[in-house]
């Protein structure tokens, strides 16, 4: 049995950047996965659904737009199938880049069912029909997290799906229900909107996107609208029933209850850690009533040399927290570690059209927490860039502490909104304040200036409105 510094069980986003880290850290690493290297997010997750948004921007703009562009069109055709070929072209390039990684970085890969037989001590059932067992000074939990299905409701993978089923399905369905509208939900509502689907989006909540500040929800529900997506907000779903042509979905709100019919039915509702079958009770793991890992700020566990990352941890479900934490538990396992991650700031992001980025508290969590807070506030309708574009829906809004200049939060609905998030975020670890960020010269005609307009507001002297 070979042993090893550190061992990763899980190829995500938290767990290969973690095995990459360790291993540039001088530590002998090995990572194990049973299905694939880049784990959800590249294969299934993040990254296709990247690509079908692309393919669903372009076929909107032909679609809806072409004439605002001068183009005309006959005979004009859209593959869905094609777009879902070039999402799993996208994903196969990456998860070979993984692998180059690995082999780059000296860090042995198995592909294999994991169970922890002790807590320096790995149990892995081979793909091609092995045993192999492993003893590390580190093991490293970076195993994820499935969609959460609510017992009664039958995924079929046909009628009734999960991301997973949906993501790499090649037919376009010619209507939908999508039972939850965070991040997930509107994505694929966005996507296939955009093909002429129609789309019904339920969410239990007030809002869509509930976790975001609520002027943001109450936008993209307008855009939405407009698109000829049906919203139900405040509605639960009683039940979904299979029928001859698709589904039969029972909602029910404060007043009112409704059965939608559709061709299929997305469940995108949450999520639960994938930590059936590793054997953490045995090993004293500590865990939540849902089931996540307990974890500390080093990312280390109760048990000692005993670590988790991502998805399993709870915290943050986003694959840049996830490698953003593999990174921490890296430097402490090697001794080096020195950082600690703000949950509350760390940067989110969801790419439906138009698109959302946010970090901080929002407006009703700041006044919740009795802050005395200034708000900034600009629209894309103005900026130059934006009009050239032609996308001026959305705005940026900046949230301060009105006594010390603090950036407390930022939330932003319009074109490309998580590539301006970042400086915000910069700006707020950096402690600088919204007035050092409007005396920042941003170059013009770009997005960035609504930015900068965002932070002039905050003390009422925002130049184009």
């Amino acid at each position: 049995m070979e042993t090893y510094d550190v061992a990763v069980i899980g190829a995500g986003p938290g767990g290969y950047v973690c095995a990459i880290k360790a291993a540039q850290l001088g530590l002998k690493t090995i990572i194990v996965d049973k299905e694939w290297l880049g784990g959800v997010c590249l294969n299934v997750g993040c990254i296709p659904s990247k690509s079908l948004l692309r393919n669903a921007e372009i076929t909107h703009l032909l679609r809806e737009r072409a004439g605002e562009f001068g183009l005309s069109f006959e005979n004009l055709k859209f593959d869905y199938g094609a777009a879902v070929d070039r999402s799993r072209q996208v994903s196969d390039r990456l998860t070979r880049g993984v692998a180059y990684l690995m082999k780059k970085n000296q860090i042995d890969v198995v592909m294999g069912t994991a169970r922890l037989l002790s807590k320096d001590q790995i149990g892995v059932d081979t793909l091609e029909g092995s045993h192999q067992e492993i003893k590390a000074r580190n093991i490293v939990l970076a195993c994820g997290a499935h969609s959460f299905v609510p017992q009664g409701w039958l995924v079929d993978g046909e009628r009734v799906l999960t991301y997973l089923e949906a993501i790499k399905q090649p037919r376009l369905p010619s209507s939908v229900v999508i039972i939850g509208a965070g991040a997930i939900g509107v994505e694929f509502a966005t996507i296939w909107n955009s093909y002429g689907t129609q789309v019904s989006l339920v969410e239990m909540l007030p809002n869509i996107l509930p976790l975001e500040d609520e002027e943001i929800s109450i936008e993209l529900a307008k855009v939405f609208k407009k698109q000829g997506i049906q919203i139900y907000v405040g509605h639960k779903v009683d039940s979904i029933q299979l029928t001859e042509s698709g589904v039969s979905v029972t909602v029910t709100g404060e007043n009112d209850s409704k059965t939608i019919s559709a061709e299929q039915a997305l469940i995108a509702i949450g999520f639960k850690p994938n930590t059936q079958g590793l054997n953490l009770e045995e090993v004293g793991v500590q865990m939540d009533e849902k089931g996540f890992v307990q974890i500390d700020e080093r990312m280390a566990t109760n048990v000692p040399g005993m670590w988790a990352v991502g998805d399993i941890t709870g915290k943050l479900l986003l694959a840049h927290v996830a490698s953003a934490q593999g990174i921490v538990c890296a430097e402490n396992m090697a001794g080096k570690g020195n950082r600690v991650l703000n949950y509350q700031n760390m940067p989110r992001a969801t790419f439906c059209r138009p698109q959302v980025a946010s970090f901080g508290l929002t407006e009703a969590q700041a006044r919740a927490d009795g802050k005395e807070i200034k708000i900034g506030k600009f629209p894309f309708q103005p900026n130059g860039k934006a009009l050239g574009l032609g996308e001026t829906t959305g705005f940026v809004k900046i949230i301060s502490d009105a006594r010390y200049g603090e950036i407390l939060g930022a939330h932003m609905i319009g074109p490309e909104v998580s590539e301006l998030l970042p400086e915000l975020t910069l700006a707020q670890q950096m402690e600088l304040t919204a007035e050092q960020i409007a005396h920042n010269v941003h170059i013009h005609p770009t997005l960035s200036e609504v930015i900068v307009e965002a932070a002039e507001a905050l003390e009422g002297q925002a130049i184009h409105i």
